[in-house]
């Protein structure tokens, strides 16, 4: 028998980083009591703080009284003991991207959970089906993906394991919409929706960066000029480059890496040399203090080379390769066309909806664009999908 969740259902959250964190704070606001478990009791203190500041400038900007706050801070309870978390209905783990570590917990777990409580990973890119597989019972594991900050970005995507029951699913996805987020199912393959299908806006970043023949100005001023480009012309709201620096470079290299090991070595996903060296030097990011970009004080801003013709190009290129992702997890049935672009638009703030944005455009620009890489590089790499092939032949829609 599937849990039936209450607004008092008491919600485990394992692991006390930013994310985990961010999802107690989320489920607590919703009105459940939360336990959250770290075997760090230095982890459980930063994010205790971190808590309090986060609802303390809340409170001074008025957007949350006094009262309110205090009652949400006073619903979380902070521990180190994994049996703490006995009586919750659901467990929530957004600990290290490690299948053997995640399988492990979730057998410990299982052995003091209720047998109808509900196990969950919020991992980004690991096996839904491969982390159920370490417990009895998997037909009450899930996934659902948060994305950061979890208090702010309204997506979760909820992705059933091989074995996950159909009430399971229905179960959770009320449950997170009871809690004011937008949920759109995905099936557990690699990266799911969004983490495959955005790989494109880095990778092919990256590889516009490290060639030639754009004539892209040299250094960091190269990527200020793509992320110029993608912004002004494209519409999105950071370039890849301020984002990749935002997200931390070893874990969008980590997942890069993950998802193209998953699909097989596909050429499509293979990370770039470029980004295993920035992660190797230390470069990770805003939290290093220096990654694609400096962002100590005395540090300058590179400027962009804003030539519209240029800009133009790598715009088409980029989302190019970001439709036919979009368009192939359709064709595999990763989601349906309506979850795949809710998922881009509410998870990565994506100015439109990349099926949608095909629509626009027509099936066979975005086709003769890859048709024009293919024949430049002759790579597998710039394969169009079987679908967009289809839709661009017979002038079809994705989007009714």
């Amino acid at each position: 028998m599937q849990q039936i969740f209450s607004p008092d259902s008491l919600i485990g959250v394992a692991g006390a980083g930013t994310m985990g964190s961010g999802i107690a704070l989320v489920a607590a606001t919703a009105g459940h009591p939360v336990v959250l478990f770290d075997p760090f009791p230095g982890s459980l203190e930063k994010a205790k703080n971190t808590l309090q500041q986060t609802h303390q400038k809340l409170v001074e900007k008025g957007k949350l009284s006094a009262e309110k706050s205090a009652a949400i801070l006073a619903s979380i309870t902070y521990t180190d003991d994994l049996k703490a978390m006995a009586g919750a209905s659901l467990v929530i783990e957004a600990i290290i991207e490690d299948l053997e570590v995640k399988k492990k917990l979730f057998r410990e777990l299982e052995a003091i959970l209720a047998p109808n409580a509900m196990l969950a990973s919020n991992t980004s890119s690991l096996s839904i089906t491969s982390i159920a597989s370490a417990v009895k019972n998997p037909s009450s594991v899930i996934g659902i993906h948060f994305f950061n900050p979890a208090t702010l970005m309204p997506l979760v995507e909820v992705i059933p394991g091989i074995a996950t029951s159909t009430e399971a699913v229905q179960s959770i996805r009320n449950l997170i919409k009871s809690w004011g987020k937008v949920t759109v199912n995905a099936k557990d393959t690699p990266g799911f929706i969004v983490n495959r299908v955005a790989r494109p806006f880095y990778g092919e970043s990256i590889r516009i960066f490290e060639e030639r023949w754009l004539n892209l100005p040299e250094g960091a001023a190269g990527m200020a000029t793509i992320d110029w480009a993608l912004k002004e012309k494209g519409g999105f709201k950071m370039g890849p480059f301020e984002l990749m620096d935002l997200i931390g470079n070893d874990i969008n290299y980590t997942v890069t890496e993950t998802v193209w090991k998953q699909f097989f070595f596909d050429s499509r996903y293979r990370p770039s040399l470029t980004q295993k060296r920035m992660v190797e030097a230390g470069r990770l990011g805003r939290k290093a203090g220096i990654g694609y970009y400096d962002y100590h004080a005395n540090a300058t801003a590179p400027e962009p080379d804003k030539d519209p013709v240029r800009a133009e190009k790598i715009v088409r290129r980029v989302l190019a390769m970001l439709v036919n992702e979009a368009v192939d997890a359709l064709y595999y049935q990763i989601a349906s066309a309506e979850d795949i672009d809710l998922a881009m638009t509410k998870g990565v703030n994506y100015p439109k909806g990349l099926l949608q944005w095909c629509d626009e455009l027509g099936a066979a620009v975005i086709l003769e664009e890859l048709d024009a890489l293919q024949q430049l590089y002759a790579e597998e790499r710039y394969r169009a999908s079987v679908l967009l092939k289809r839709y661009a032949k017979e002038g079809l829609r994705f989007r009714h």
